[in-house]
């Protein structure tokens, strides 16, 4: 009889684990300490969500990001089909965007974490490395075609823009940016990828290169400090007449945060996460003092600031 009662205590515990572990898989969902998700990108964020997300598998030995990186619509598509849980973006959702969660009962979010900005670069010959928001409207609404039509330039050649993809972020923020409706006339040319922009420019006199600006601004990466080799960053100003250097401004931290840049833009996290997961756990490492300072590193300006306090003892 002990026995009997005993395989049949040992049955029901065996049967009550199996149930815990099949329970619709909900042990088996992910936490900030635990889990494996898919983060989307656009690929102009690439040296920033690489150092985030690796900084934070860092920490936590159990816990696994597939980071995609895709042109900005494509990433927030797969975040809306369930693809990703996570999009690094430029923008919120756009109300059809917020329509398909809410159809779903996701409430999701959108947590501004930085202000980037577009780089502008141009190759090391070339000596032209300042340029108004004018000069830059007449260069895409196809007045001016030429160099020389610039003053400072010593080319001669036509201005050749060039872009990371037909779809990409930069693209997409410099022509909303500009109001130009289409570049079907423009003598613009597209790679695969920020890196490949800068060896097209770092190859062409004639190129002038938009790039985010997270791939050359950390100064303490080898590869950043490599790939701004031989380039110039240009300056913008938004005055129509600047009268001196210092009307112009570049991509770069203090730029960035005093909003004197005029090609800024946000950068969000967009989540579709629908319990305290692996998402949220990341995106609040990035909001608070860790990921801000990585976010600084970067030479971006981070949303929540880090105040670091020094006291000082005779």
């Amino acid at each position: 009889m002990i026995n009997y009662l005993a395989s049949k205590v040992a049955l029901s515990f065996g049967c009550l684990a199996l149930l815990m572990g099949c329970d619709g898989g909900k042990s088996q969902l992910d936490n900030p300490s635990r889990g494996t998700i898919t983060v989307a990108a656009d690929e102009s964020f690439l040296p920033l969500v690489t150092q985030l997300t690796s900084a934070y598998a860092g920490i936590y030995p159990n816990v696994h990001f597939n980071v995609v990186f895709k042109p900005e619509q494509e990433a927030i598509n797969m975040m809306l089909k369930d693809s990703a849980r996570l999009v690094f973006a430029t923008r919120k959702l756009t109300a059809n965007e917020r329509l398909a969660l809410d159809n779903l009962k996701i409430k999701g979010a959108a947590i501004k974490i930085a202000t980037d900005g577009v780089a502008l670069i141009v190759n090391k010959a070339n000596t032209d490395s300042l340029i108004t928001m004018n000069e830059l409207r007449d260069i895409f609404s196809g007045r001016t075609k030429q160099w020389a039509q610039l003053k400072g330039s010593n080319q001669k050649n036509p201005i050749t823009l060039v872009f990371d993809n037909n779809n990409s972020s930069n693209l997409d923020f410099v022509l909303d940016t500009l109001k130009v409706s289409s570049v079907k006339d423009l003598r613009i040319f597209t790679t695969k990828s920020n890196r490949e922009v800068i060896d097209f420019v770092r190859k062409n006199p004639s190129a002038l290169g938009f790039i985010g600006v997270n791939w050359i601004s950390d100064s303490d990466e080898p590869l950043s400090v490599d790939l701004a080799r031989d380039l110039r960053v240009v300056g913008v100003s938004n005055k129509t007449n600047p009268t001196g250097r210092s009307d112009y401004f570049q991509p770069f931290q203090e730029d960035l945060g005093m909003q004197r840049y005029p090609l800024r833009r946000p950068v969000y996290i967009l989540s579709r996460e629908s319990h305290p997961g692996l998402g949220g756990g990341l995106i609040n490492y990035i909001t608070r003092d860790a990921g801000s300072l990585i976010v600084r590193k970067l030479g971006l300006w981070p949303a929540m600031q880090y105040n670091r306090e020094v006291n000082l003892t005779k």
